[in-house]
């Protein structure tokens, strides 16, 4: 207790409730209901703040991914046009290659006259090409004729028949000895065979052919009054006599138009395609279908003349042959050209050709006779 009777307090207490000097006095805790409100004030604003920013942070989320969306899809959609932009210019330059491709090298759009079409030769075009063969055959064979010496169709006939399994030139060597002897077809039938084989004994199978040409001339005596038919189905029936010999003889002796396919005429027609055939009778027929009739026999001289001077069976000379820009077959032979040029035959190489009497405007050297040098 103190003086005065009041209560003494503690030091510290004073201590408390005194303010320092210069400070303002401490608020003092709330208590009761007004503590409750204020805490619940507090625990509402701090809510709505969390709140608050939740949906801020949720606003910039989604506007960032909305965005990152929206700038995803313009860099994916700049990529796609890029790439588009990319693969046309990459067609661009393929096309542009090609061109450039095709224009240093001419062949690679070049059509049969490059030699070996990529895609297969139509029918009409194989004819046109055909014909073309044919005028400019015309144009390096002016001259072409039958290459078998003869003054009548009986020695024509004669000659022919000899002339199967060897050269023209060596028929034409051999057939004036046999017609100065047996110049008729009389006198062939009524001649001693042995004789006449000793006489076309250079020709080879001189025992068939003799027996072939005496065969011939007694049915032309007999069956025809010693004359040469005309005609297809009469010519075939003589001893020795086919389809080839008899369009040589009315081709030539009489003007009748024919094909004639000897070995020359079928390699030819296969290498220039004009037929897949290695029967003369079929090849005959495809070919007479490409060419109008008028050209037959003509057609014959001029495809034999070139497969005897340049087109050769074992060796072609394609590089010295006018007409390499239409052949499917070029560079089955020699392709150089001065190698070439050793390989050609007849007057094209500068040699005698077959006839001892050619033509009046064969531009070759007649062939020289039996056993005299070239």
């Amino acid at each position: 207790m103190g003086e005065h009777g009041a209560p003494k307090r503690a030091k510290g207490a004073n201590r408390e409730s005194a303010p320092e000097p210069g400070r303002a006095p401490a608020p003092r805790p709330a208590t009761g209901t007004a503590a409750k409100d204020t805490a619940k004030t507090g625990t509402e604003a701090r809510g709505t703040a969390q709140a608050g920013a939740a949906k801020s942070g949720t606003a910039r989320t989604g506007t960032a991914k909305t965005g990152a969306a929206k700038s995803g899809t313009a860099r994916t959609g700049t990529a796609k046009a890029g790439a588009a932009r990319t693969g046309t210019a990459k067609a661009g330059a393929t096309a542009s290659g090609k061109r450039r491709t095709a224009a240093a090298d001419p062949s690679r759009t070049a059509g049969p006259e490059a030699h070996r079409a990529a895609k297969p030769e139509s029918r009409l075009a194989m004819v046109r090409r055909a014909r073309r063969i044919n005028r400019e055959l015309a144009e390096v064979y002016p001259y072409a004729h039958p290459e078998l010496d003869f003054r009548n169709p009986f020695e024509l006939l004669v000659a022919t028949v000899l002339s199967a399994q060897t050269t023209d030139l060596r028929v034409n060597q051999t057939t004036p000895a046999l017609f100065a002897k047996y110049p008729t077809p009389e006198d062939l039938a009524a001649a001693v065979p042995e004789e006449v084989e000793e006489l076309i004994r250079p020709t080879g199978f001189f025992r068939a052919k003799t027996k072939s040409i005496m065969g011939l001339s007694a049915a032309l005596r007999d069956d025809f009054g010693g004359e040469v038919p005309g005609r297809l189905e009469d010519l075939v029936k003589l001893p020795g006599v086919g389809r080839k010999t008899a369009f040589v003889v009315l081709g030539n002796a009489f003007g009748v138009p024919g094909i004639t396919v000897d070995t020359h005429f079928m390699r030819l027609a296969r290498r220039w395609k004009w037929t897949e055939s290695d029967d003369p009778v079929k090849i005959e027929a495809e070919v007479a279908t490409i060419f109008p009739k008028s050209e037959w026999t003509m057609l014959s001289h001029r495809v034999i003349f070139h497969g005897r001077r340049i087109c050769h069976a074992r060796k072609p000379a394609c590089g010295a042959c006018p007409i390499t820009h239409l052949c499917p077959s070029y560079g089955e032979g020699e392709t150089d050209p001065e190698k070439a040029a050793k390989l050609l035959k007849y007057e094209k190489g500068g040699f005698p050709g077959q006839r001892l009497n050619p033509p009046p405007d064969y531009p070759g050297r007649p062939a020289p006779p039996l056993g005299a040098s070239g």
